[in-house]
């Protein structure tokens, strides 16, 4: 078992904001943020027949990666460039911490995040949304903002337990770190619903984009964008069971999709804050 390479360096002194929503205010002077990197941390939780830890050696992150493969190449037909096959790999991997949900009775991974701190993301020059969409607008977040991503849940266990152990862990992340935003592309698949365009996308952000946009100051723009304006943007379809979990805890949409032409996806900027997780949640999550 290979150990990792210390994946977190200590976060750099970050600057405190008074105020983050509608408009940031400037900071007055940086204060020292004390930091538990995730990679020191026992399981946060053992319930339910789960538990869920921070990835702590190379083979956890493998069997991350092995199940990102699965779902997102075996289920979703996305064609992946990877180095090791049977494997999701990129770039910003070695950046990242991984969060994982294992079943306790087989040890298997079972569902996954990966997470982007504001430090890695200064290390690597960018987040994996950059790629996606234009963030200058997100300039004045980003000391204090991380990234999600690769989010996945084995097929077998999409119930819900999975996906609200995952939450509370990051919710505790960014608690203990003093940390306030995330951010990550939320997909809609092209087949979404049984649709096999991007209507099902198009109807979707019609609907958010009346609903639930984050304030002006804060939209993107996507470089490859789909264009829902030449798409049937009428269809009465749901949003996919995880960007309504994301709107359920307060998630804003930061503007209109991106095509992901690999993944064949529909991906929507989205935007959360601690601060803007309803009570019920904030005290499930952080027990206040």
């Amino acid at each position: 078992m290979k150990e990792l390479p210390t994946p977190t360096f200590p976060f750099s002194q970050l600057g405190l904001r008074a105020a983050l929503w509608p408009a940031p205010n400037p900071v007055r002077a940086p204060a020292a943020i004390p930091v538990v990197p995730a990679t020191t941390l026992p399981a946060i939780t053992e319930a339910g027949g789960i538990s869920v830890t921070w990835a702590r050696h190379q083979d956890d992150v493998r069997a991350a990666q092995r199940l990102r493969y699965e779902v997102f190449a075996g289920e979703m037909g996305a064609r992946l460039t990877t180095p090791l096959e049977g494997h999701d790999i990129d770039l910003f991997d070695d950046f990242c911490e991984h969060l994982l949900v294992r079943e306790l009775a087989t040890n298997q991974v079972i569902g996954t995040y990966r997470v982007l701190t504001p430090a890695q993301a200064r290390r690597i020059g960018s987040t994996y949304s950059d790629t996606e969409f234009d963030l200058t607008r997100l300039r004045d977040l980003r000391e204090r903002m991380v990234e999600l991503g690769r989010s996945c849940v084995h097929a077998d266990h999409r119930q819900g337990g999975v996906i609200l152990a995952l939450w509370g862990a990051l919710a505790g992340f960014m608690n203990r770190n003093k940390l306030d935003t995330m951010i990550g592309c939320a997909s809609i698949p092209m087949w979404h619903n049984g649709v096999t365009s991007g209507d099902a996308a198009a109807s979707i952000w019609r609907q958010l984009s009346a609903t639930h946009m984050a304030p002006i100051q804060y939209h993107v723009q996507p470089r490859l964008p789909l264009p829902v304006h030449r798409l049937d943007g009428e269809l009465q379809i749901e949003p996919p069971a995880l960007i309504k979990g994301y709107l359920r805890l307060g998630a804003k949409v930061l503007g209109p999709p991106a095509w992901d032409p690999d993944f064949n996806t529909a991906d929507l900027p989205m935007l959360m804050r601690i601060e803007d997780l309803p009570a019920r949640y904030r005290k499930h999550f952080l027990g206040n």
